[in-house]
């Protein structure tokens, strides 16, 4: 079929999935361009693809095709691609040995590189605090060029989870800039949490009082502070080593 006006009724659902309350409601969000896409249907998420007319992708599941104007409409990018896929949302529960949690973290580009660190250093489980940016959100998607398809992602607060892992033998590493222990320093357990903050705040007063303990990363003097992304980063691989 191809969709040539920006006030057909599946359009216009279509263009609500760039607001959060339609994809929490619809269980549903899109991803733009061929990377993005093709790295959706490996995963099984990839549901209905849009493509510009003439544009060719042959993938086993339900496509349509859509005009410059629709596409225009659609996208939220300056430079709009020929490739729109609608996709599910994946329910992931919390296993594994290796656990990141991530305590209202609020800016896209640093959840795409904490997603890709991840993915990068072999973490079995990501969680997101209820109140941390929107995991799809459409800069988070694009920063993860694509990595938070092969990442299990749980959304839920740390008091509904972490109380019953520390029963489970599992260490609680909070981190903090300044009174921890050097992270090259910490004994590594082979069950673990690692909690990072809030990019202005740090950690909350509810993930610091269900730490075991504090690590910090030794740096410059002259350096007050990383960037959240980075400083997970450098955290999980050393912990990776």
């Amino acid at each position: 079929m191809l969709y040539s006006s920006i006030d057909n009724n599946k359009i216009k659902d279509i263009k609500k999935l760039h607001i959060k309350k339609y994809r929490d409601k619809k269980n549903l969000f899109l991803v733009e361009g061929r990377h993005l896409v093709l790295e959706a249907y490996k995963t099984g998420l990839l549901k209905e693809l849009f493509l510009e007319e003439n544009e060719l992708l042959p993938l086993d599941v339900m496509t349509s095709y859509m005009t410059n104007n629709v596409k225009n409409y659609l996208s939220e990018l300056d430079n709009p691609t020929n490739i729109i896929g609608v996709c599910e949302k994946k329910e992931g529960i919390i296993e594994g040995k290796r656990i990141v949690y991530l305590d209202c973290i609020q800016d896209p580009g640093n959840l795409g590189t904490i997603i890709r660190s991840c993915v990068a250093f072999n973490i079995d489980t990501l969680v997101l605090s209820k109140d941390c940016v929107d995991l799809y959100n459409s800069k988070v998607i694009r920063a993860t060029q694509g990595l938070l398809f092969h990442l299990n992602i749980v959304i839920e607060n740390i008091e509904n989870f972490v109380p019953n892992l520390k029963q489970n033998g599992y260490k609680i590493y909070g981190t903090k800039v300044t009174h921890g222990k050097n992270l090259k320093d910490i004994e590594k357990n082979e069950k673990f949490v690692i909690i990072m903050g809030n990019e202005g705040n740090g950690i909350g007063e509810v993930a610091s009082e269900l730490c075991d303990e504090f690590i910090y990363i030794k740096m410059n003097e002259k350096c007050e502070s990383l960037n959240v992304g980075v400083a997970t980063s450098i955290i999980l691989y050393e912990l990776d080593k």
